[in-house]
């Protein structure tokens, strides 16, 4: 690869993602009328506060055809919170008449002007980050100090990389995705000066890998990836970063250094399948799925999925310690949620082994003798193998759906919502050519479990 090959990749996708002229001009003067009607708004008030647009529409990094708007409106910092949310709905539905309310730490409005999504929030104009009274607030101060450095020519370079994560499926900061934000990219372009060397360097990283652009972290983290944010010693940017979204940027960043792609910005999902394609792949593996389906549960997508996995990590190991062998294991949702669990062992004898202590470890192996001596007849032994007292005794699930069908079910770690859910709302257990069902609701994200890619 030379530089040549890559400078012409670079370029070529940057043709399909910066913004004309015609863009810049018509978001800069919807942004600045929301900006007088929010001045207009705040005049009605008893209250000084001011509004600031943030994001990457303010900071020049923002794609072709992202249509975000976010502004910031900072009210003092003594103000109630409670008034923080009165005041923040009442400007935000005077400037977005027909937006409706959404919730973070507190409430505020979004909508649509003039074709742009608009996110109209309120905050605390506090002195320093280390001062917020709520997350939100530490936003302007991200704004601040990425204008003050980013030019022309890295923020070039910011659209590039964010095109790249979008391509590759590592892009989005929310609990769904657990990859790198916008602010995030921002800051590993800025540490790097540049796309290329941020993909050179990438293609090298070995976890954990540290960033402190001011020399100013107070604490330490274990997370794979940790940019002390350059506005908060206390923070790291980069903490929902999942170590697979590294590993995913590090594996991609090697394939477009060796073999300079366009396609590499622009991936494709696999195919979605339909019902007779799943059953050709569980033909195909010879594997036993399972799926718990039951009506998700009412969050935000931050909350539900940590919950889902959460879950679904309770019910994998539940099935391990029943010897069922997890092969390999996922959830989605929409209406319903799945766990989806792909086990190598389908069924188990009706005897299962329990091994006890060596015979010289006299109290134990005296011990456990005795209980199973005097536990009736329904289990074989004790017996020696080698020198460890053994016995074979009735196992209690003997299949997979016997476990998932039992009460053993909320032994496991579950997600509060989601054992809610489950007791009270009930559940149904697919298992293998079954869940070929959920292709009419989960088409594209089984053709992604059985079409896996890096």
């Amino acid at each position: 690869m030379t530089h040549s090959d890559l400078d012409a990749v670079v370029a070529a996708v940057r043709e399909r993602i910066d913004p004309d002229e015609a863009e810049r001009r018509a978001l800069a003067a919807a942004a600045a009328e929301l900006e007088s009607r929010v001045h207009d708004a705040l005049s009605d008030l008893s209250v000084d506060a001011d509004v600031l647009q943030v994001g990457s529409t303010a900071r020049g990094t923002w794609l072709s055809g992202d249509r975000d708007i976010d502004l910031f409106v900072r009210f003092p910092e003594d103000l109630p919170r409670e008034k923080l949310a009165e005041y923040g709905l009442e400007v935000g539905h005077a400037v977005l008449p027909d937006g409706h309310e959404e919730y973070a730490e507190h409430p505020y409005v979004k909508g649509d002007y003039e074709g742009f999504d608009v996110d109209l929030v309120p905050c605390y104009d506090v002195p320093t980050a280390p001062d917020i009274r709520s997350a939100v607030d530490r936003t302007p101060f991200h704004n601040t100090y990425l204008t003050e450095r980013l030019d022309d020519e890295l923020a070039a370079d910011v659209r590039v990389f964010k095109r790249f994560l979008k391509g590759i499926g590592a892009y989005g900061s929310d609990l769904r995705t657990e990859g790198f934000s916008g602010y995030l990219a921002e800051l590993l372009v800025l540490e790097y000066g540049g796309f290329e060397p941020l993909l050179r360097a990438a293609a090298d990283w070995k976890p954990q890998v540290e960033f402190d652009p001011e020399d100013h972290g107070t604490r330490t983290f274990s997370d794979p990836l940790v940019v002390i944010d350059p506005t908060d010693p206390e923070r790291n940017v980069a903490a929902v970063c999942s170590a697979e979204n590294v590993a995913r940027l590090q594996h991609y960043a090697r394939r477009l250094l060796s073999d300079p792609r366009e396609d590499l910005f622009f991936l494709p999902d696999p195919p979605a399948l339909d019902a007779d394609g799943v059953r050709d792949h569980l033909e195909r593996r010879g594997t036993t799925p399972v799926a718990l389906v039951f009506t998700t549960p009412n969050l935000v997508d931050d909350q539900l999925y940590p919950q889902l996995r959460k879950s679904l990590d309770g019910v994998a190991a539940g099935l391990d310690r029943r010897e069922f062998d997890v092969f390999r294991k996922t959830t989605f949702a929409s209406d319903d949620a799945v766990l989806f669990v792909e086990l190598s062992v389908a069924e188990r004898p009706r005897v299962e082994r329990h091994e006890g202590p060596p015979v010289h470890v006299e109290t134990h192996a005296e011990g456990f003798y005795g209980a199973y001596t005097d536990a009736g007849d329904d289990h074989y032994g004790p017996f020696l193998d080698g020198d460890r007292l053994v016995v074979e005794r009735p196992r209690e699930f003997t299949t997979a759906t016997a476990f998932l069908t039992s009460d053993a079910l909320f032994d496991v770690a579950l997600g509060k919502h989601v054992e809610s859910m489950l007791r009270e709302d009930g559940y149904e257990v697919l298992v293998g050519d079954e869940v070929a069902t959920l292709a009419d609701s989960f088409g594209d994200e089984l053709g992604r479990y059985f079409d896996p890619r890096p």
